[in-house]
Parts: structure tokens; C-alpha cells; sequence
């Protein structure tokens, strides 16, 4: 195996191989396998005794190392203040709530894992829930006020907090319930999705849930013209000054690198574009390398075109063996069904199976998510049912897979541009 396991005296686990590396981790991919059996410490905690009948399993993989910019990103989720955030985002923590206990009759008494458990709170949700056992596996040293959040709500017996990297950390058994809150802005901004793949590969039961199942990212053209002028025309007359020197500073500034704002419904000039699906029990972690689709919008109004939108939205559907789940996402208006999913403009979602979604589109209430916005360094003025089209490519950065290659081309009223940027 990976190496073993340390464990403190108050049953929180710390694997080995995160004791000799700094002081601050959280989530990452990667692909191994488990073995051995069950047994118990004097404080009740499993621990794993290897097995070393190599014929019972398979030598694993060597982990993917941690890199200066894993451990500085586990590092940043060390810090209250993020948590704070998340948790006081009352559409994310009460969508998670609803969704574990409207899925309880495949929690309860099953074997549940935390991707990325953070405080812990979606683990204690799961306990509630009727969990049998909850592994909450998080690489940063929040981990550590996570396992004192479970003792003082006398749940150290069900949720085992695991502090270390889901490649690093070695538990006995396979899960029924993989859940996780792994989106980032741009849904795949951090690359966490990769624990989540890795989680699965080593542990989830045939037939187990995955939650949330599905997560689609959309893009749409958008109009801001209070957001360009606040921040671009301002400086024409700045108290009876003539700035307009800085514009182009100001340009740069402001506009170089994307935007994570609050924009609403009105703000949207087309119906939006469906950039990538993710079936969260099937999608690879290739797959995240680089996205890639060509786009064609046609603006429903004249006005200036200041850059395009970026919003998600995930789907908590039944496990894999569920009759009533094939693992695509709920049917969405306009959409042909001869298309493939990704690639295509989405009107309005129905969703005949009532699965639970949690959405982050400017139409809905906001989220701490909020949009992601690239603004163009000037606007283009279009008319009603003017064609916007060309194509994007997010892509993993070579330097730190955590941050994101934006390359967009777009191509309007006869000129055509490229905007590059990249989201650390």
C-alpha cells in the first residue's frame, strides 16, 4: 500500500505520508487500491492491518506526488474563513441537507465517504442520516478541528476523519455513498473533481451513489454596461480631470483575468450553451485535461456585447443501479435529442424525475459561486439576431493543473477576436 497510517490518541487519523509534508492539505487525484481487515484501537477507531496475501490483491499504482502547489492550495482551505463562507451559503449547505436525506434510504446503515470533508459538516449530515460509518477525508489542517467538531457532537464512533490525500489514505472497505462538494468557480476551477474520480475507482460498491451524480457548465454572452462604465469610462472625467490615459491601464486591470461577479437574468443576451456534462459515475480523469466545444448564439436584443458567462449547475440523482437513473441529466427544453449534450443552447430545464438541483445560473438565487465572467477589453455593439460564434478550450495549466487555461475566439459582424486568459 501507499504507506501507513498514524493515529493520535483521540482516534484522528493522519496518514504518514502527510506528516512529512507541511502543515496544510486537502484534495487531490489519483488511483489505488485497498486490502486487509477491520480491526479497533482502545478508542474505537479502525485501523487497517494489511494483508499480505499478495494473491488477494493488486500491487497498486505509486501515487501522483504532492506538488508545492497542492500543498499551497491544502494550505488555503486551512483557514476558517473559506468554510465560513461555504457554510453561510445557505442554497449549497441546505441543497446538500435536502439532497442526503431525500436519498436516506441508501444512507442509512450504509458506509458513506467525504471527499474533501472540510469542517465535516456534510459527514455529520450523513451520521444523521442514519449512516453507518462515515470516513471524512480532507489533506487540510482543518481536518483537525473537523475531528473535534465530531467528538462534540458525540459522532466519534460513525464519522472517522481521515487527514491526508485521497490517494495517501488506506481504509478497509468498500463505500456505498460518495458525496462531495468539489465544484469550484467555473465548476472546474481547482480540479478537485479528480478526488472524487479517484474516490470512486478505489471505493465505491458497484451499483453505490455518487452525490451530486451530474454537473453541467453553461456559457452565454452577456451585457453589463454599469460594470464597463464604473470601471473603463469612469476614467474619462475624474472630478473635472481628463483620465481617459488610464482606459487602457484600466482595461487591462480590471479585464485581464476572469471575473467572479453576481450578474442576473437580464444581464444574459441569448439562451446559454451547454460547454461540458459531467456523469459523475463515468467520467475519466483525462477527461479533465482539457475542454473543448464550438459555439453559435444568436442575441435576442441589441445592445453591447461586453463577454460571456459562466454558471453551473449539479444534479443529485439515485445510485447507479437506480430503474429510474441513466445517469444523463434531466431533460432540458429546446434541446434536439438527436444531439449530443455537450455543445448544445439549453432554454429551460424540465425535470420530470424531480431530482434535486443546485444551480448557480443568474436567474436563480445567488451562491457564493456566484458567475464567472470574461470580459472583452472593448465592447461590440450587436443587433437583434445578430450571430455571436466561435469556440472555447478550458484546459488544465501545465505548471498547476489547479489553475485554468482559458483560450476563447469568438467572431462577430464580420471581425473575429481571441481573448486568452487564466484562472489562478
Amino acid at each position: 500500500m501507499y504507506g501507513s497510517t498514524g493515529y493520535s490518541n483521540n482516534g484522528y487519523h493522519q496518514n504518514q505520508n502527510q506528516q512529512q509534508q507541511s502543515s496544510g492539505e486537502k484534495r487531490s487525484g489519483g488511483r489505488g487500491r485497498r486490502g486487509g481487515r477491520r480491526s479497533r484501537d482502545l478508542h474505537g477507531f479502525r485501523v487497517s492491518e494489511h494483508n499480505n496475501n499478495d494473491d488477494e490483491r493488486q500491487e497498486p499504482k505509486s501515487p501522483p506526488p504532492c506538488t508545492d502547489f497542492d500543498m499551497a492550495y491544502f494550505h488555503s482551505y486551512a483557514h476558517v474563513g473559506i468554510h465560513e463562507e461555504m457554510i453561510k451559503d445557505r442554497i449549497r449547505t441546505e441543497t446538500y441537507r435536502a439532497a442526503i436525506m431525500q436519498h436516506q434510504r441508501f444512507i442509512e446503515g450504509k458506509v458513506v465517504m467525504d471527499v474533501g470533508c472540510g469542517t465535516g459538516i456534510l459527514s455529520i449530515f450523513c451520521a444523521q442520516a442514519g449512516a453507518k460509518r462515515v470516513y471524512a477525508v480532507d489533506a487540510s489542517d482543518i481536518a483537525v478541528q473537523a475531528n473535534e467538531v465530531v467528538k462534540a457532537n458525540n459522532l466519534a464512533e460513525k464519522v472517522i476523519v481521515l487527514h491526508g490525500r485521497v490517494e495517501d489514505v488506506e481504509i478497509d472497505e468498500e463505500v456505498d455513498v460518495i458525496i462531495s462538494e468539489w465544484m469550484g468557480y467555473m465548476l472546474l476551477y481547482e480540479s478537485m473533481l479528480g478526488s472524487v474520480i479517484t474516490a470512486r475507482d478505489r471505493w465505491l460498491k458497484r451499483g453505490g451513489l455518487i452525490l451530486p451524480s451530474n454537473a453541467t457548465l453553461y456559457m452565454a454572452p452577456i451585457t453589463h454596461p454599469e460594470r464597463y462604465n464604473g470601471s473603463i469610462e469612469f476614467w474619462r472625467n475624474v472630478y473635472g480631470i481628463n483620465m481617459s490615459a488610464m482606459m487602457q491601464l484600466a482595461k487591462q486591470c480590471a479585464f485581464e483575468e476572469p471575473c467572479v461577479e453576481t450578474i442576473t437574468g437580464e444581464n444574459v443576451l441569448t439562451w446559454p450553451h451547454v460547454v461540458k456534462h459531467v456523469d459523475c459515475y463515468t467520467i475519466q480523469l483525462h477527461e479533465l485535461e482539457s475542454v473543448s466545444t464550438r459555439y453559435k448564439f444568436q442575441s435576442m436584443m441589441r445592445a453591447p456585447l461586453h463577454g460571456f458567462a459562466f454558471w453551473f449547475d449539479v444534479e443529485f440523482s439515485g445510485p447507479a443501479n437506480s430503474p429510474t437513473n441513466n445517469h444523463t441529466p434531466s431533460s432540458l427544453v429546446g434541446a434536439s435529442d438527436n444531439n449530443p449534450l455537450d455543445g448544445v443552447q439549453k432554454k429551460k430545464r424540465a425535470n420530470p424525475n424531480e431530482a434535486l438541483v443546485l444551480s448557480t445560473a443568474p436567474e436563480d438565487p445567488p451562491t457564493h459561486w456566484q458567475q464567472t465572467l470574461i470580459y472583452f477589453y472593448d465592447p461590440i455593439e450587436v443587433e437583434q439576431d445578430q450571430i455571436v460564434e466561435g469556440s472555447l478550450t478550458l484546459s488544465q495549466s501545465k505548471e498547476n493543473r489547479r489553475f485554468m487555461n482559458i483560450h476563447l475566439e469568438y467572431s462577430s459582424g464580420g471581425r473575429s477576436y481571441v481573448k486568452e486568459s487564466v484562472m489562478r
